[in-house]
């Protein structure tokens, strides 16, 4: 392929992560160094009761916006470096709370609630997703062929079904009067509340992001199934090999790269959980770094968000995410040499 005709296959690409992908990141990367807030102002305003005769009047100082001569409020921007990190890390309540002995105390501070659960849900449901994955690809690859049409629809059912709508749907079946936990409230003779407690919400969450995200997992690795040497496979079980080790030694070395490839997918969704906060109604209990990003762009009584901080935890949020990365990319980067050579 010629240097005109690759120009015009990647051109557009490149163009339209250039937008939709550098800049705006370009954009957060500076507004993290820098607070915007409106300018104010004092004012005497008189608020009056009702009625003509008996009316009665109070005048009160309140501070008020300074609006410009289109009806909009005057802001000022004021850069101020790395104190947007310092307020959503607060390092110096992790400080107290390392010096007391109390780290438990930590945890009460969001980013670090956040990021215990992010890291935890991350790192927990991978390698769930892969085992449910491989196993079904396994079992479908195994089973007859009449049935493996079925039995593949079924599996990818989850995944057709979007976050928010599959998050809803559990959370319904296990709330309050929900069928499974009235089902379970009457085997068990007591009132059961899943979610009046972290703990069982987080159960749950890991139990819908396997379910959900395991059918991925089993297509790839389905498809990496059918390109296995059968001839390598023979010659095993002719050595006497078992399952588990032909399984060992010959299907998982083969898929080895399809595994990193879940993985690296897997890590970048899967650290930007957010849906499930939501589907959930978490908050209360369990916040995701992506849920504390989006709780600062909620406005405030004042109509205020908190822009610099909520660009201080995407910033944080997408170096996790590369931490993560290193890793499964450091492997795939190995795997390529080696294959070139």
């Amino acid at each position: 392929m010629n240097k005109k005709t690759f120009a015009a296959f990647v051109g557009p690409s490149v163009f339209m992560m250039f937008i939709f992908i550098a800049l705006p990141l370009v954009s957060v990367f500076f507004e993290s160094f820098k607070i915007t807030q409106p300018i104010v102002e004092q004012q005497e305003v008189e608020t009056c009761t009702p009625g003509f005769i008996g009316q009665t009047c109070v005048t009160e100082v309140k501070t008020v916006p300074v609006l410009d001569e289109n009806g909009k409020t005057v802001t000022q921007t004021e850069w101020v470096g790395l104190q947007s990190y310092r307020n959503v890390l607060q390092l110096d309540k992790v400080g107290d709370a390392i010096s007391s002995g109390n780290w438990g105390d930590i945890l009460q501070i969001d980013f670090w609630k956040a990021l215990r659960f992010t890291l935890m849900f991350t790192l927990l449901t991978l390698p769930l997703v892969l085992v449910v994955g491989l196993s079904l690809a396994l079992a479908v690859n195994n089973a007859v062929r009449a049935v493996r049409g079925p039995v593949i629809f079924i599996s990818l059912l989850p995944f057709i079904i979007t976050p928010v709508i599959g998050s809803l749907a559990i959370y319904w079946l296990f709330v309050g009067d929900g069928i499974l936990t009235s089902l379970l409230e009457r085997w068990t003779q007591t009132n059961i509340s899943m979610f009046a407690q972290a703990w069982t919400i987080e159960l749950l969450m890991y139990f819908f992001r396997v379910w959900n995200n395991a059918p991925f997992a089993f297509v790839i690795f389905y498809a990496g199934l059918q390109t296995v040497n059968m001839d390598t496979l023979e010659s095993a079980v002719i050595d006497g090999a078992s399952r588990w080790e032909r399984l060992r030694h010959v299907i998982i070395p083969h898929l080895m790269p399809l595994i990193i490839f879940i993985s690296i997918i897997h890590l970048m969704d899967v650290y930007r959980v957010f849906e499930e906060i939501v589907g959930f109604r978490s908050q209360a209990h369990v916040i995701s770094l992506q849920w504390l990003t989006y709780d600062f762009l909620v406005p405030d009584d004042a109509g205020n968000r908190a822009i610099s901080r909520a660009s201080a935890s995407a910033m944080l949020t997408m170096i996790g995410i590369v931490i993560l990365l290193i890793w499964p990319l450091r492997r795939t980067w190995l795997d390529h040499k080696g294959g070139a050579h």
